[in-house]
C-alpha cells in the first residue's frame, strides 16, 4: 500500500517553498512599480535628502547630458571629507531625478609627477576654480596639500566653475564648513539654471547722476556680464528708456519694464522731477531697483591731504520718492567699534614713516545676521561712511531688514567734522553704545506713485500712461553707495576683485551680496530660497569624549556582542520549546 507523503517535516518545507516564491514575487513586483514609479522617503529630521520644488524644475529642463567633474577627492580631514560625501549625495540625488546628470570626482594631486601636476593646477585655475592651501598630517609629520573645493558643469558646449567652499570671517572651520553643505543645493542648481536658460536676464546700469564708472566698477560689471544682458542707461533718452510697449495676446499693447532690474549705484547728483518720475513709473509698472544711495558726502581724499574733511547732506531729491516706498535715509553717519581698519601714519622713524593699521570706524563691517536667502551665510561686508535706515508703516508694503550694523555703534549728525584724531583717542562707551542700525532693506509689496496727487504738466507721458500704484514688486535699499566699488591696487592703479582689501587682506562678502540681491530681484525668492536650507551641526563633545573614551570603546565593542549572544539564546530556546515535543 502506498503511504502519503505527509509528514510535519515535509509540510514544513512546503510551507517555506510557498513563502519564498511569495517574498521573491513582492520583491519582483515591487522592483517593476519602482521602475514605473520613482519615490524617495526622506526620515531625517532636517530633510536633508528632499530637493525643492524649483530644484526638481530646474532638473526637469535638462534634456542633454550633464558632466559635473567634481576635484574634492584624496586624503583630506573630517571636514573635507563630510563636504566630499554630502556633495555626492546631493548630485546623487540630482541623477535619481534626471539621469542626464553625469558626475565624476577626481583628485588634483593624484599624479606622482610634478610638472603634470601644476599643470594640471593651472588648468583648473584657468578655469575658475579657487585652489584651498590644506596642512595634511601625514607618516613623515605635516604636508602642504593643495585641494580644489570647486566643480566644473559641461552642458551642450558650455563651461561653469562652482565653488564649493564658503569663505566665511571670524566663524569657526567647522560652522564654515557646515554653512558650504548647507548651500550645496542652491550652489549647483544656480550654476545649472545658468546652464539651461535660454536668455540671459537683462540689467540697466543708470548713468548720468556721477554713478561710478570703468575701473571704480570693473569686477562687478565683469560678472554682471556674465550672468546677465548689461546695458548702460542714461536718463537723457525720452520719454522713458526703463519702459516699452509689448503686444499682447489680444493684439492690443501693453507697458512692460524694459530691463529686470535697475542698478541706481552712488548718485552724486540731484535728479530733476522728470528723471524721478521716470524711476517712478518703472516701479510702477513693475520694475524691480537696486539702490545704493549715499545721503551723505562724506570723502577720504581730502582726509588724505589735511587729516579732516566735512560731511554734508547730500541733497539727490531721491529722499523723499524713498520716503513714500516705506524707508527713509537719514542724513547722519553710523560709526561702528566693529570697522574695517585703514592704514594710519603713527609716527617715523629715520625717513621711514610708522604705518599701523587702525580701526577706521567711519567704515563699518557689516557681520550678516538675518536668515533672509540674500544675506544667509554671507561673509562680512564692508561699507564705507554708511547712514542708518529707518522704515516706514506703509499699507501694502512688506519691510524685511537685510543688513544691521552691530551693537556697538553711534550716530554723527550732519554736517559734522570727520577726522584722523578720533584714532588716537580712547572710544567713548557712552557714544557707542547703540542700538545697531538698519543700513540695507528689502521691500516687497505694491507702491504708491511719489507723483500722485501731484501737477505734472510738461512731464506726463501719452506713449506710456501714468500709474497711481504699482504691480506688486520688490526692491532692495542699501544707505552705501560705495559697496559696489572696488579698491584700485596701490600703486599701479588697477582694479582689483570687489570686496578684496588690500591692506588687510581680507575678502569681504560685497560681491556675493549685489549678485545674490540681483538675483533675487530678477528671479524672485524661489531659486535663491534654497540659501534657507539648515543643516544641524551635530558634533561630538571633545572634552567628555577624552573623559570617557574606554567607557565608550567599550561599550561599542560589547554591545553587539551581548545583543547576539541574546538573540541566539532566544532563538535556540523557542527552538527547543517548538520541536523538543
Amino acid at each position: 500500500m502506498r503511504r502519503h507523503n505527509n509528514s510535519p517535516a515535509q509540510k514544513m518545507r512546503k510551507q517555506y517553498r510557498k513563502r519564498l516564491l511569495s517574498v521573491i514575487l513582492i520583491i519582483v513586483a515591487a522592483n517593476y512599480l519602482g521602475s514605473l514609479y520613482f519615490t524617495r522617503i526622506d526620515l531625517t529630521s532636517d530633510r536633508r535628502f528632499t530637493l525643492a520644488k524649483v530644484t526638481k524644475n530646474v532638473l526637469k529642463q535638462l534634456d542633454e547630458k550633464l558632466e559635473c567633474t567634481v576635484y574634492l577627492k584624496g586624503d583630506f580631514p573630517a571636514g573635507f571629507k563630510r563636504l566630499e560625501t554630502q556633495t555626492r549625495e546631493i548630485l546623487e540625488e540630482f541623477q535619481a531625478y534626471n539621469k542626464n546628470v553625469r558626475f565624476f570626482f577626481v583628485n588634483p594631486s593624484a599624479s606622482g609627477n610634478l610638472k603634470k601636476r601644476e599643470s594640471f593646477y593651472r588648468r583648473l585655475v584657468n578655469s575658475g576654480l579657487v585652489p584651498t592651501n590644506l596642512q595634511v598630517k601625514t607618516k613623515n609629520g605635516l604636508e602642504q596639500q593643495y585641494i580644489f573645493p570647486g566643480a566644473l558643469l559641461r552642458y551642450k558646449g558650455r563651461e561653469i566653475p562652482v565653488e564649493l567652499l564658503s569663505s566665511e570671517r571670524n566663524i569657526p572651520p567647522a560652522e564654515a564648513l557646515n554653512h558650504s553643505i548647507e548651500n550645496l543645493e542652491f550652489t549647483f542648481i544656480n550654476a545649472i539654471h545658468k546652464l539651461v536658460r535660454q536668455k540671459k536676464p537683462s540689467l540697466a546700469y543708470l548713468i548720468g547722476q556721477g554713478e561710478p564708472q570703468g575701473k571704480h566698477v570693473t569686477d562687478i560689471l565683469n560678472s554682471l556680464n556674465e550672468n546677465y544682458t548689461l546695458t548702460m542707461v542714461s536718463p537723457d533718452s525720452l520719454p522713458n528708456p526703463l519702459l516699452e510697449k509689448q503686444k499682447s495676446d489680444t493684439s492690443a499693447f501693453r507697458v512692460v519694464p524694459r530691463y529686470n532690474a535697475l542698478i541706481v549705484a552712488k548718485p552724486q547728483k540731484p535728479f530733476t522731477e522728470r528723471e524721478k518720475l521716470m524711476l517712478d513709473q518703472y516701479i510702477m509698472y513693475g520694475g524691480k531697483v537696486l539702490w545704493l544711495v549715499d545721503p551723505v558726502l562724506a570723502s577720504m581724499d581730502s582726509i588724505k591731504r589735511s587729516e579732516t574733511t566735512v560731511s554734508i547732506d547730500l541733497n539727490l531729491g531721491l529722499q523723499e520718492q524713498l520716503f513714500t516706498y516705506g524707508v527713509r535715509l537719514n542724513k547722519n553717519l553710523v560709526l561702528d567699534l566693529n570697522a574695517v581698519p585703514i592704514p594710519v601714519r603713527t609716527g617715523q622713524t629715520g625717513n621711514q614713516p610708522q604705518i599701523r593699521l587702525l580701526p577706521w570706524y567711519y567704515y563699518p563691517l557689516i557681520t550678516p545676521r538675518s536668515n533672509q536667502p540674500v544675506v544667509r551665510n554671507l561673509n562680512s561686508i564692508e561699507m564705507n561712511f554708511v547712514s542708518s535706515i529707518d522704515t516706514l508703516a506703509v499699507k501694502g508694503v512688506k519691510k524685511t531688514i537685510l543688513l544691521k550694523t552691530s551693537p556697538y555703534c553711534g550716530v554723527e549728525k550732519v554736517p559734522g567734522i570727520i577726522s584722523l584724531a578720533i584714532l588716537r583717542q580712547k572710544p567713548d562707551p557712552y557714544f557707542f553704545h547703540g542700538p545697531a542700525r538698519n543700513v540695507a532693506v528689502l521691500l516687497s509689496g505694491k507702491f504708491t506713485s511719489d507723483f500722485n496727487n501731484r501737477l505734472l504738466s510738461g512731464l506726463k507721458s501719452k506713449i506710456f500712461p501714468f500709474r497711481k500704484v504699482s504691480v506688486p514688486t520688490r526692491m532692495i535699499v542699501v544707505s552705501d553707495g560705495d559697496i559696489i566699488r572696488n579698491q584700485l591696487k596701490i600703486p599701479d592703479g588697477y582694479p582689483l576683485p570687489l570686496g578684496y582689501n588690500q591692506f588687510t587682506r581680507q575678502t569681504y562678502g560685497n560681491k556675493e551680496f549685489i549678485l545674490n540681491a540681483l538675483n533675487y530681484l530678477t528671479d524672485g525668492p524661489g531659486l535663491i530660497s534654497l540659501r534657507t536650507r539648515d543643516f544641524k551641526l551635530r558634533l561630538l563633545d571633545k572634552t567628555k569624549v577624552n573623559r570617557q573614551r574606554m567607557q565608550w570603546q567599550l561599550f561599542n565593542v560589547l554591545t553587539p556582542l551581548v545583543v547576539m549572544l541574546i538573540f541566539a539564546f532566544v532563538v535556540i530556546g523557542l527552538r527547543k520549546r517548538k520541536y523538543g515535543r
